[in-house]
C-alpha cells in the first residue's frame, strides 16, 4: 500500500498538536509527511522542516498550496495545526487547490471564517476532515453502536464534561497565550474543549441539542475569554442534558466524560479509563465492557495492552486515508465540515445566551 503524501501547516518548533498529528499520521504507515509551511517565521520553518527531514519547506502556505497542486508528486492532503484564527485562510487555500484538508478543531475562530471554509468546501473536489479525536476511541465507537441499536431505548438525559486545571492562574506560555487571546482563539474553554464534549455527545447519541442556556465565566482576573462554562441542553426529541467545561478546575488534567440515559438503559465513558465502557440495562446489573467487545476494528493491540490518545488520533487518520483512497465504509464516523459548523454554532449560541443572562438560544448551524 502506497503511503499518501501529506503536508502540514503550522506545527513547527515548540508546537504541541503538530507533533501529535505527525505521530498519528504515520502510526499505520498510511501517510508520509513530505512538505510543510511549519511556521510564519521563515527561518524557524526551515529549521523545523530540516529537523523533520521534510523534502520540501515553504515560507508561505499559499505558495505551498499552489506549488504542491502543480507537482505530479505533490501532497494529496494537508494537516492544519495552526491557531484557530488561521484555519480559514489555510483551509481555503488548499481546498481551492484540490487538496484534502485535515483540520484541527474548532473549525475557525469566528462564524465568518467558518462560512468561508464551508464555501470553499462547496466549490472544491477535495474534502475537509476535523480531528475530534476522542470519538475515535474504540469504546466510544462501541457506545455509539449500542445507542444506534436501541440498547438504551429513547434518549432522555445527557451529561458531558471536559475539565482541566492548567489555566487556573494567569499562565504564560506559547500554548496558553494564543488560547486566551480572543482574536486568535475566538473563544476560550467552550472552543478549546467544550466543542470536544459537544461533538462527543452528538457522536454517541446521534442527536444535537436545538436550544441551550449558558453561563460563561472568566474566573481569572483580566482574562478576555471564558475559562468555565455551565450549559443546559434541550433536544427536539424531548431529551435534556448538561455540558460543563472548565480550564480552571484545579486538579483536573483531562476530565472528559460522557453519560447518557435512556428509557431502557444507560452508558458511561471516561477518558481517564478509556478502554472501559459501563452499560447498565434498566432491569439488570451494570456491565463493564472492554475492548474485547469492540466491533469497530479500531484496536491495534490485544486487550490488556493499553491504547489511548495517540491511537485514537491514529484511528481518525487511518479512516481518513481510507476515504482519500476511495474506501467509504467508515466515512460516517469521521468528523467533518458538518461537525465543525455544529461546533461553531454551539460556541455562538453559548456566547449569545450568556450575554443574555442565560436566556435560551437556538443552536443554528
Amino acid at each position: 500500500m502506497t503511503a499518501i503524501p501529506l503536508g502540514m501547516v503550522g506545527g513547527g518548533e515548540g508546537a504541541f498538536i503538530g507533533a501529535v498529528h505527525r505521530i498519528a499520521a504515520r502510526l499505520d504507515g498510511r501517510f508520509r509527511l513530505v512538505a510543510g509551511a511549519l511556521s510564519s517565521d521563515p527561518a524557524r520553518a526551515e529549521a523545523s522542516a530540516r529537523d523533520l527531514g521534510l523534502d520540501r519547506s515553504y515560507s508561505d502556505f499559499r505558495e505551498m498550496a499552489r506549488a504542491e497542486a502543480a507537482r505530479e508528486d505533490g501532497i494529496r492532503a494537508v494537516s492544519v495545526v495552526t491557531p484557530n484564527h488561521l484555519h480559514a485562510a489555510v483551509a481555503t487555500a488548499f481546498l481551492d487547490a484540490g487538496i484534502h484538508v485535515i483540520c484541527d478543531k474548532p473549525l475557525a475562530a469566528t462564524a465568518g471564517q467558518a462560512q468561508a471554509i464551508a464555501d470553499a468546501a462547496a466549490r472544491s473536489t477535495a474534502r475537509l476532515f476535523l480531528t475530534h479525536n476522542y470519538c475515535a476511541h474504540p469504546m466510544v465507537r462501541e457506545a455509539r453502536a449500542i445507542v444506534a441499536e436501541g440498547g438504551i431505548g429513547d434518549l432522555r438525559l445527557v451529561q458531558a464534561e471536559f475539565l482541566q486545571g492548567w489555566l487556573a492562574d494567569d499562565t504564560r506560555s506559547k500554548q496558553a497565550d494564543w488560547r486566551t487571546d480572543p482574536q486568535m482563539a475566538g473563544a476560550g474553554a467552550i472552543g478549546d474543549i467544550g466543542t470536544h464534549a459537544w461533538q462527543l455527545a452528538a457522536f454517541v447519541t446521534g442527536q444535537v441539542p436545538d436550544r441551550i442556556s449558558a453561563d460563561l465565566s472568566s474566573m481569572v482576573a483580566g482574562r478576555r475569554v471564558d475559562d468555565d462554562a455551565r450549559i443546559a441542553l434541550r433536544y427536539a426529541s424531548g431529551a435534556k442534558g448538561g455540558l460543563w467545561c472548565s480550564q480552571v478546575a484545579v486538579g483536573q488534567e483531562g476530565g472528559l466524560s460522557l453519560r447518557v440515559f435512556g428509557t431502557k438503559g444507560a452508558l458511561e465513558w471516561r477518558l481517564d479509563d478509556a478502554e472501559r465502557l459501563v452499560f447498565t440495562p434498566k432491569d439488570g446489573p451494570a456491565q463493564l465492557l472492554t475492548r474485547a467487545r469492540d466491533r469497530s476494528a479500531s484496536s491495534r493491540t490485544p486487550t490488556g495492552h493499553p491504547e489511548g490518545y495517540l491511537e485514537a488520533f491514529a484511528n481518525l487518520y487511518a479512516d481518513i486515508a481510507d476515504v482519500i483512497s476511495g474506501d467509504l465504509r467508515h466515512a460516517d464516523r469521521i468528523p467533518g465540515l458538518a461537525d465543525g459548523l455544529s461546533g461553531m454554532a454551539f460556541i455562538a449560541a453559548a456566547q449569545a445566551s450568556s450575554a443574555k443572562d442565560g436566556a435560551w438560544v437556538e443552536v443554528t448551524p
